[in-house]
């Protein structure tokens, strides 16, 4: 069974101090909803992932020790270490307490460019190093309304998948993001959202067999709030959300969980 994924993308947003602010406002605003044994939630409860800026990351990661609730990094080189200046690699992120890391956003492949080559070394690279990916794909709107949806974003699944293994590629995340849908005021519909995960798990079949595609976690991201997140949630192919304006609001991105609490029952109490 799929653990439902809530991924809070901060993109360039929150300093240090502002980070640590947000996370006690957060963990205050869900602490009715969980309780802790340890480093594990002791209830059903969906794995939940804050991905802040880089310089950020140290400090929410030991912020959140002790809650179940996990921290990642928003990209990473493909290199472990080396002349490249500005970036930062998955040791580092490792290092600083990330469990996940994002790949393949459509604003980083939009404004740096970053082919579907460049998402899989990084996405290899995240795995060596010892980090989750979430590889991200999605369509433009001109690509929408030429119909090439499935075209595009068969390529990006296989893209990312390039260089990891079977065994490697039941362990990705991939998050489904309407490009069309992002902070251009129109929405899309959970039907839409649905039949793309849909066909991204027919693609990872074809590719890698072995019913992986019913095992991969296939999110949802585009222009999430508390009020359209149920009806994604309510979606038996979605597995949960890249939230980005609304996880930047500690009260919104609580909502977000509750409702997919709501949605996606899908886990036994652990012990």
């Amino acid at each position: 069974m799929r653990r439902p994924l809530i991924v809070a993308n901060w993109k360039m947003n929150k300093t240090i101090d502002e980070a640590l602010l947000y996370i006690g406002a957060f963990i205050a605003e869900i602490l009715e909803e969980i309780s802790v044994k340890g480093s594990v939630p002791a209830r059903t409860w969906p794995e939940v992932v804050i991905a802040p800026p880089a310089p950020a990351l140290a400090a929410v990661s030991a912020a959140l020790t002790g809650t179940g609730i996990l921290s990642g990094a928003q990209n990473i080189h493909w290199e472990r270490k080396g002349a490249f200046t500005g970036e930062i690699s998955g040791e580092m992120v490792k290092a600083a307490g990330g469990t996940y890391v994002i790949l393949g956003h459509s604003e980083r492949r939009t404004g740096w460019g970053e082919s579907d080559e460049i998402v899989a070394k990084k996405t290899r690279a995240a795995l060596d190093q010892g980090l989750l990916p979430i590889v991200c794909v999605g369509e433009t709107l001109d690509e929408r309304e030429a119909g090439t949806t499935q075209e595009k974003v068969s390529r990006q699944v296989r893209g990312g998948l390039a260089l990891v293994s079977p065994e490697e590629a039941e362990r990705l995340v991939i998050a489904y993001e309407p490009v069309w849908a992002i902070g251009t005021g129109r929405e899309a519909q959970p039907k839409d959202a649905e039949e793309v995960s849909l066909l991204i798990r027919a693609v990872v079949d074809e590719i890698v067999g072995r019913g992986s595609g019913s095992k991969v976690r296939v999110l949802y991201g585009g222009s999430v709030t508390p009020e359209n997140v149920g009806g994604f949630m309510a979606r038996p192919s979605i597995d949960g959300t890249l939230v980005g304006g609304k996880s930047l609001d500690p009260a919104a991105f609580s909502s977000i969980i509750r409702e997919t609490l709501r949605k996606k029952p899908l886990l036994k109490t652990e012990d």
